[in-house]
């Protein structure tokens, strides 16, 4: 079984140079979302307070800006797939989300941003995590002058038996 992670404990990029402020945290889901909005230099509005309140609240999880979208109207959340999408943009590029692109047309977007791996169940659109020990990566190439190596994502594809 693969652990969660409560919205009482949010995790932040480690190149953010910021750490979450623990005891700002009350577990309360509401609350706790606007802590971690501010812990990024996010504006806590309406929109993605209610945004984060659906995405975090829940746990670790692997969603579309579709699925999301879906999520949010069930809710009554007034929100375009415009919004969703700047959001969940803004939600990665700040730490609290990490992009899994598993299709040229498709991302998921994870709320579980420690190091970890993928599988994504072909014909099913169905992504879980695969914990970073399970993943030995060989070697990888040398970056062009300038750059380096951010992360290695592996996406393991799987389908049904028969």
């Amino acid at each position: 079984m693969i652990p969660t992670r409560t919205i009482g404990t949010p995790k932040i990029k480690a190149d953010t140079g910021r750490s979450p402020d623990r005891a700002a945290l009350t577990g309360c889901p509401w609350h706790d979302v606007k802590a971690m909005l501010r812990q990024v230099g996010l504006r806590p509005t309406r929109q993605r307070m209610a945004l984060g309140w659906i995405l975090f609240g829940k746990g670790d999880r692997h969603l579309t800006a579709e699925m999301l979208y879906e999520e949010a109207t069930r809710a009554k959340v007034p929100v375009s797939l415009a919004t969703i999408y700047n959001t969940l943009h803004q939600f990665t590029e700040v730490g609290l989300l990490r992009q899994v692109a598993v299709d040229g047309s498709k991302a998921y977007f994870d709320t579980n941003v420690t190091a970890h791996h993928h599988f994504f169940v072909e014909g099913e659109d169905e992504v879980f995590d695969i914990p970073d020990a399970e993943v030995t990566v060989g070697k990888t190439p040398t970056p062009p002058e300038g750059f380096e190596i951010a992360r290695v994502d592996v996406v393991v594809r799987l389908r049904r038996k028969g």
